[in-house]
């Protein structure tokens, strides 16, 4: 990967005791704090669930402005806290919130067909292209610190572990963000460009994946008692500073993610016999992080 963060690879080579190549751990341990962005508070959603559980989600605009839009006009408007709870946990695939009852009508200002989720024209300012195939689109790359999938002539975000979509009914329904999933299992790249994905889990995924599977139809709860209260949501933007959690991504443009790719890809570490010479774009996820510093 010539041209990938090279030197910056070279310079840990030569730096470690003994003279074996890092680790994608070590990479990312090393990496300087110029590597890392700042989650933006306006991109931050925090969701308590019953049970001290905790998901930060980075909200994605760039890629689902309406679905996004509406996501925060139901935060604003308290209709998740008051309505939404957990009401299907299916092995392997996904965790699910919205109104059990399917019933509740949305505030105002929430658009109830989005069409602008699936995908977005052209190609992400930035974008990157990876040299591994992959079986769901022509390219697959990063662009602004997230994993991108595109034909050459729209780009999407990949269905990946850890992402955050936009439940929905048949078409051409789209979703309104009332219902939202979490993936937890391998990632169900046949979905991509079939939902709205609108963001990526920062911190709490383990949490709700560690929940009773459900044993009805598609992973349901069967019992209401089963289902798992969503008692607060809010907007980093509309927390205190004191409150608010604060996370970097590493930069997708910068010589430490070039390295970081380039030992997922080619695993040197003592314990590997085979580098596998590529990587699935949900193995290269761009590393996530606590902020350092306040």
């Amino acid at each position: 990967m010539a041209g990938w963060g090279m030197a910056f690879l070279a310079a840990l080579l030569l730096a470690a005791a003994p003279a074996v190549a890092p680790s994608p751990a070590e990479i990312v341990a090393a990496a300087p704090a110029e590597a890392w962005q700042a989650v933006p508070a306006e991109e931050l959603l925090v969701l308590d669930f019953a049970g001290a559980r905790r998901l930060v989600v980075q909200l994605a605009p760039a890629f689902a402005p309406t679905h996004v839009a509406n996501v925060r006009t139901l935060v604003r408007d308290g209709w998740y806290a008051r309505h939404a709870a957990i009401v299907r946990v299916q092995d392997n695939y996904v965790v699910q919130w919205g109104d059990p009852t399917g019933k509740v009508p949305l505030p105002q200002g929430v658009a109830h067909r989005p069409n602008d989720g699936y995908e977005r024209p052209g190609l992400p300012p930035g974008f990157r292209a990876l040299p591994f195939a992959d079986s769901y689109g022509a390219r697959v790359g990063h662009a602004g610190g997230w994993a991108v999938a595109t034909d050459g002539t729209a780009h999407w975000l990949p269905h990946c572990p850890g992402m955050v979509g936009v439940g929905r009914e048949m078409p051409p329904d789209t979703g309104s963000g009332a219902e939202l999933y979490l993936v937890i299992g391998h990632g169900p790249r046949q979905l991509d460009r079939n939902i709205a994905l609108v963001g990526r889990v920062l911190e709490g995924a383990e949490a709700l994946a560690a929940l009773p599977r459900g044993t009805g139809a598609l992973g349901f709860y069967e019992s209401a008692d089963q289902h798992v209260k969503l008692v607060s949501a809010r907007l980093g933007a509309d927390m205190p500073q004191a409150e608010r959690p604060r996370f970097e991504v590493m930069r997708t443009d910068g010589a430490a993610f070039a390295a970081w790719v380039d030992a997922r890809a080619n695993r040197r570490d003592p314990f590997f016999v085979r580098p596998a010479g590529g990587a699935d774009i949900c193995n290269l996820l761009p590393p996530i992080r606590p902020a350092l510093s306040r």
